[in-house]
């Protein structure tokens, strides 16, 4: 774990708090606030003391400043302070857009709701494909993929300014495109339904937001007017139906499973035919992962990966990029600028200085780095 990481997370935590440098330099027990500055800058290492320490100090949970996929204190400070900002030409919206949904409503509404956003945003045949682009031009949403932590496959976060979706990058494109709809709709309903943190959630269970989300997200990336063109489920045996499954689920970009579930939704095959398809014949396993603890401040919520997960051979699928081209593009407007330093944004981003060249070739963008 950098330090740089460790220390911009104690700062951002210390300014929320509302506490100096030099409040929270006493509180650690410093003889001056410069020792804390250089532990903020990572110009100093933090002591496995420290660490301790400021878990206790700041009440917070270790994970807080070891996980790198969090984005309590880093996404703040890099996209408010650090230069990756909106006069470094990245604009963030000026209204935020909702779905007028509680956790009250039925899984029917909040497939509806689905519906209704899939036909006034023009999805069209591919909504997964569209739904990325939709996403960050219409709705001002920060779309990022990432190297996640195991066990974790997406996260929603709100921030001050700015509400961003992380994917997990090493995914299935199918599983991807379901978690980005997931969280869409956490993203959208959020003041209405904060998220919570997740055990284990399923396709078929699980806490009741999560389960309006996967309405939401089934119906989004499968409106009823894309589905009407495959023709009818219910006549199929069992052979045929898986592979009509799999190859719709291939055509649309999703996984079989959740073609399945969504088709149990519409009525068009029953519960108890879909709970006779193996989860093996739909290339489709589960992996349980341990209980995720909600953050103290509800900053973001994660998706476990135990959503949707290949079981048969599939063949290699190359990751998309890191991040996202918007992303990129005002990263390397920020670094030709001189906003910030390419040692700073690699920092930022996790990555090294000779990383950032490769990230921008990734996107077909053309910048200069220089140290």
């Amino acid at each position: 774990m950098s330090t740089n990481l460790i220390g911009t997370r104690i700062k951002a935590l210390r300014e929320q708090k509302g506490l100096s440098q030099e409040d929270l330099a006493r509180a650690f027990g410093f003889k001056d606030r410069q020792t804390l500055s250089a532990i903020e800058t990572g110009e100093r290492r933090v002591t496995a003391e420290e660490l301790l320490l400021a878990v206790e100090k700041l009440g917070v949970p270790l994970d807080y400043f070891t996980d790198p996929f969090r984005l309590d204190g880093e996404a703040r400070f890099s996209w408010r302070q650090s230069g990756l900002a909106p006069e470094a030409g990245y604009e963030t919206p000026l209204l935020r857009h909702a779905l007028g949904l509680t956790r009250h409503h039925s899984f029917e509404d909040a497939a509806a709701a689905g519906q209704r956003f899939a036909a006034e945003f023009d999805l069209g045949e591919m909504p997964a494909k569209a739904l990325p682009k939709v996403m960050e031009d219409r709705l001002g949403l920060l779309v990022l993929m990432v190297d996640a932590i195991e066990g974790i496959s997406g996260a929603a976060c709100r921030l001050p300014e700015l509400d961003t979706v992380l994917i997990n990058r090493r995914e299935v494109p199918g599983r991807r495109h379901f978690d980005l709809a997931h969280e869409l709709f956490h993203i959208l309903t959020w003041d209405a339904m904060t998220p919570e943190h997740i055990e284990e959630a399923t396709e078929t269970g699980g806490p009741r937001i999560e389960q309006l989300a996967n309405s939401f997200a089934s119906a989004v990336l499968m409106p009823t007017a894309v589905l009407d063109r495959f023709g009818e489920w219910a006549a199929l045996d069992r052979d045929d139906l898986v592979n009509k499954l799999n190859r719709v689920a291939d055509e649309l970009s999703v996984t079989a499973s959740a073609l399945k579930w969504r088709l149990v939704g519409l009525r068009r095959i029953t519960r108890a035919r879909a709970q006779e398809i193996p989860d093996a014949a739909l290339r489709n396993k589960r992996r349980t992962i341990a209980k995720v603890e909600a953050p103290p401040v509800a900053l973001f919520r994660m998706t476990p990966s135990n959503w949707m997960s290949e079981i048969a051979p599939v063949a290699a699928v190359e990751p998309p990029p890191l991040f996202s081209k918007p992303f990129a593009e005002v990263l390397a407007r920020a670094l030709d600028d001189g906003r910030i330093s390419a040692r700073r944004a690699a920092d930022l981003l996790d990555l090294t200085v000779d990383d950032l060249p490769d990230l921008f070739r990734d996107h077909g963008i053309e910048a200069t780095v220089e140290l």
